[in-house]
């Protein structure tokens, strides 16, 4: 979520990508067309963009209403050094089988940096089938990583985002409803009991809390983030535009911006603050809905310039084999952001 420079040339390479494949990266299409990825979470390091991505396969799943058909088992990172092209795809990082707490279903990840340490955050359900969040590390952003051999205590659910913070450290953002099992933490407590709210009753909302200086763990109890509108009135349950999943945080010119899902009403919308702990003020939406029932995604800054990485089902036609894409944003004074062709 930091900014980048206008070049990439006099970037220090790691180690040239093995196994990769090179496609055409064109604004608000496909990045690579020969694997399947979704869940895209960017990040700008030394002036390139990697974008940390799950890994679509159709392994037979069956389809049910808690996502069991999107069985993803790796991640991948995909690496853009010009967006113009081309776009390297560095094959699996980090595997399901190299997990020793997880068996199975690698959701949407996310990725930080500190020092000379990368860390890939990610969710997938434990041999009890509970969603919980792991850590892997590396000495690269294209990997490989090296799990945990603990999920993080005191937090589940899916989708982790974290924030690096100019003024206060990194952040960890989770939270997504019904398959991603958000309604059955208590806190900090996982109760395997589903706990939704009426629909006149405020909506649950993401958790966060700060990490500690290694990334490795919570520096505190999570809370929640409370979505409102622009009274200031929590968002209720039954309201169309209320959390769903995928939360991510980015600092624009001092504003935190939360984007997210709404999940069945399929747009990705924005709230903003005045604190990474919220609340956050409803603004709009972000993405009118895409083919397939997922929508998700991220942001970040690139020689100057604002994008939104999101995916589709366009190119399958199937919810769960997707394709992530990139798209120029537009930045509003009201805090509202709005993506588009460039």
């Amino acid at each position: 979520m930091s900014g980048a420079g206008t070049g990439v040339e006099d970037v220090t390479r790691t180690g040239e990508a093995v196994g990769t494949t090179a496609a055409t990266a064109l604004v608000d299409g496909p990045l690579v067309e020969d694997v399947w990825t979704a869940d895209p979470s960017g990040h700008v390091w030394d002036d390139v963009l990697y974008v940390f991505t799950s890994h679509d396969e159709d392994t037979g799943a069956s389809n049910d209403d808690d996502g069991g058909h999107y069985d993803m088992r790796d991640y991948h990172v995909i690496e853009l050094r010009d967006l113009g092209g081309p776009a390297l795809d560095h094959g699996p990082v980090l595997h399901v089988d190299d997990v020793p707490w997880a068996a199975r279903q690698m959701w949407a990840p996310d990725a930080a940096r500190r020092g000379d340490t990368y860390y890939l955050v990610f969710p997938a359900r434990d041999h009890e089938g509970v969603f919980r969040i792991g850590v892997a590390t590396s000495s690269s952003p294209t990997g490989p990583y090296v799990a945990e051999p603990e999920p993080l205590a005191g937090v589940g659910s899916i989708d982790p985002a974290v924030l690096a913070d100019d003024d206060a450290g990194f952040y960890l953002y989770v939270g997504g409803l019904q398959g991603g099992q958000l309604q059955r933490w208590d806190g900090d407590t996982y109760t395997g009991v589903d706990a939704y709210p009426a629909p006149d009753a405020p909506a649950l909302g993401p958790r966060v809390a700060r990490l500690t200086d290694d990334l490795l763990a919570l520096a505190e109890p999570t809370r929640e983030v409370v979505v409102t509108d622009e009274a200031g009135v929590p968002l209720t349950h039954g309201d169309p535009r209320r959390f769903f999943e995928g939360p991510w945080v980015s600092r624009i010119d001092g504003v935190y911006h939360l984007l997210y899902s709404t999940g069945d009403t399929h747009t990705l919308v924005n709230a903003t603050s005045d604190s990474p702990y919220g609340p956050f003020t409803y603004r709009g939406t972000v993405l009118e809905p895409v083919a397939g029932w997922t929508t998700h995604g991220s942001l970040a800054q690139v020689a100057g310039r604002w994008y939104l990485l999101y995916h589709d089902a366009q190119l399958s036609g199937r919810d769960h084999l997707r394709n992530v894409r990139i798209a120029p944003l537009t930045v509003h004074a009201d805090g509202r952001l709005t993506a588009g062709r460039r």
